[in-house]
């Protein structure tokens, strides 16, 4: 096993580090490669417009998308392992809800009561919208473990996120009709997801808590592995099931809540990334997936942003629109082969 791990490990590490430099130099505008290196390295003889781009906007972008990328697929990783479904993603527990209903919230209160556009407002519009994200979704994960530590089935408790998530979408609806129209649009801008808003400051800070965050959830490898054998047999083990299950749901909620406040709702990463990493390792070992999700995790969101800046063309896609044509037909062949596995049984 470990003869194909390490290979696949460096491919996806290699593959990461020149995704990373073609995000650099590809985009509305091509700048070659020599001259992104001498702006890596500090070279203040090339274009001043090109370092601007280079250091200001496509920097920040591939390493939020790198960070968030990771960040996600490992969140989506826990939550198949804890509730052992495939279609578990980062959303099913409604914490990407409860990030855009504290968005919502704010659009409400700065448009509708304080007739101020929080779209006017720029940087101090952006960082309300991630505070309010941060708030929104990390309410609804608090909520979400106080319910875990009175539920015993996993069933049971991933209807209740999702119902979360239906309550989440309707207040959402009814705030977004008592709000101004330039709010609205500014809300449904947030909610098709960016790594182009994190910059500056805010970048590094970004990528500060992710830095901190994956490799504390690393820790819940052992966790995970017993997890897998089912609650019964890993509880004989000596595994204390609510304890394991509040500290996955925990850290994959945290997770998705910063992503999510920085970036709006990425879908499709965190829910295809986990079964394209078991079909490409062909292992259920998550000493082998953690890392190897991460990796994978953050080389999809490379290519993901690469996409949405589409050379050539002058404009940003929405994120979520590439994730989806990738992520999609993903687990529309898992859920086919699993439904043929099944047959042939």
């Amino acid at each position: 096993m470990m003869r194909r791990t390490a290979p696949l490990m460096t491919l996806l590490l290699v593959a990461i580090a020149l995704l990373f430099v073609i995000n650099l130099a590809i985009g509305s505008i091509d700048i070659p490669m020599k001259d992104v290196v001498a702006i890596l390295l500090g070279n203040d003889e090339t274009s001043e417009i090109w370092q601007n781009i280079i250091l200001k906007s496509r920097v920040p972008q591939a390493l939020t998308a790198t960070m968030a990328g990771a960040g996600l697929a490992i969140s989506g990783l826990q939550m198949q392992t804890v509730f052992h479904n495939p279609l578990a993603g980062p959303s099913v527990l409604g914490v990407s809800s409860g990030a855009s209903l504290g968005v919502a919230f704010v659009v409400l209160l700065s448009g509708a009561i304080g007739n101020v556009a929080l779209s006017r407002l720029g940087y101090l519009g952006d960082t309300a919208l991630s505070i309010a994200a941060i708030i929104g979704s990390l309410s609804v994960m608090g909520l979400i473990v106080w319910i875990s530590q009175r539920v015993k089935g996993n069933v049971t408790l991933l209807i209740i996120g999702v119902m979360i998530g239906y309550l989440a979408s309707a207040i959402i609806g009814i705030l977004k009709f008592f709000s101004p129209e330039e709010d609205v649009k500014a809300f449904v801008v947030w909610g098709l997801g960016s790594f182009s808003r994190v910059s500056g400051d805010q970048m590094v800070l970004f990528v500060v808590i992710m830095a901190i965050l994956i490799p504390l959830s690393m820790l819940l490898i052992k966790t995970l592995n017993l997890m897998l054998l089912g609650d019964e047999y890993a509880k004989n083990l000596g595994l204390n099931i609510n304890r394991a299950r509040t500290l996955i749901i925990l850290s994959a909620g945290i997770l998705i809540a910063i992503v999510t406040a920085y970036c709006g709702p990425i879908m499709f990463i965190g829910l295809a990334v986990p079964h394209l990493c078991r079909a490409v390792f062909r292992s259920s070992n998550h000493r082998i997936l953690m890392p190897g999700t991460m990796l994978m995790g953050a080389a999809l969101a490379l290519v993901c942003n690469l996409l949405a800046r589409m050379p050539g063309f002058e404009g940003v896609l929405p994120v979520n629109s590439v994730t989806a044509l990738i992520g999609a037909p993903v687990i529309a062949v898992v859920l086919f082969r699993r439904r043929n596995r099944e047959f042939h049984e």
